[in-house]
């Protein structure tokens, strides 16, 4: 049998932005569309919204909480299939169909008791803006819009919706040092955790 190791890297300069506080980053901030998603939007004859999902970055997502790490939800956008997602996830603070995506940050951050010192943040469009320049660390896909890569801390590799979350959730693990743990107890399905 071959070994299970930790094979993915980082630079070091990456990982110890990563890092954030001396107690870590405690919460995650996404957005959907462009980010979750590739940001296609498909709208059927009937007015109903399709979208597609990464089970990449759905288990990148459930690794963070399972470490500690509290994944949140900020999309402009609200529709029946992002519900369900967010709820196969168990993502339990989300704010849908929001115009301003900092005021919602904040009000589940205070909810949580959680500061802008330990929040990661990832967005590729200029309603994320406000909460990427706020968070300790902000990542972004590749397909963002140019203001957005700008002020990065990480562009992903992977594209929305094609493991771009996958990334940052991997990046923030390996900072935290609990990558390598994540790793050898996580070789089963994550899908039937709440």
């Amino acid at each position: 049998m071959r070994p299970i190791q930790p094979t993915l890297a980082f630079a070091p300069e990456l990982l110890l932005a990563a890092r954030g506080p001396a107690d870590g980053i405690r919460a995650v901030i996404f957005d959907v569309d462009g980010v979750l998603t590739d940001g296609t939007i498909v709208v059927g004859a009937e007015g109903e919204v399709l979208k597609a999902f990464s089970t990449l970055d759905g288990h990148g997502v459930k690794l963070l909480a399972r470490a500690g790490v509290e994944p949140i939800v900020i999309s402009g956008r609200d529709s029946p299939p992002l519900r369900h997602r967010l709820a196969e996830l168990g993502i339990a603070h989300a704010e849908c169909g929001v115009a301003d995506k900092l005021a919602a940050a904040e009000r589940v951050l205070a909810v949580l008791g959680v500061g802008w010192e330990a929040v990661a943040a990832m967005g590729d469009d200029w309603p994320d803006l406000p909460v990427l320049a706020r968070a300790a660390f902000a990542c972004a896909p590749p397909g963002a819009h140019a203001e957005v890569r700008a002020i990065a801390d990480h562009v992903t590799s992977a594209r929305a919706g094609h493991g771009a979350v996958r990334e940052c959730c991997d990046l923030l693990l390996m900072a935290a040092g609990r990558y390598a743990e994540c790793l050898e107890s996580g070789l089963g399905t994550l899908d039937a955790a709440p």
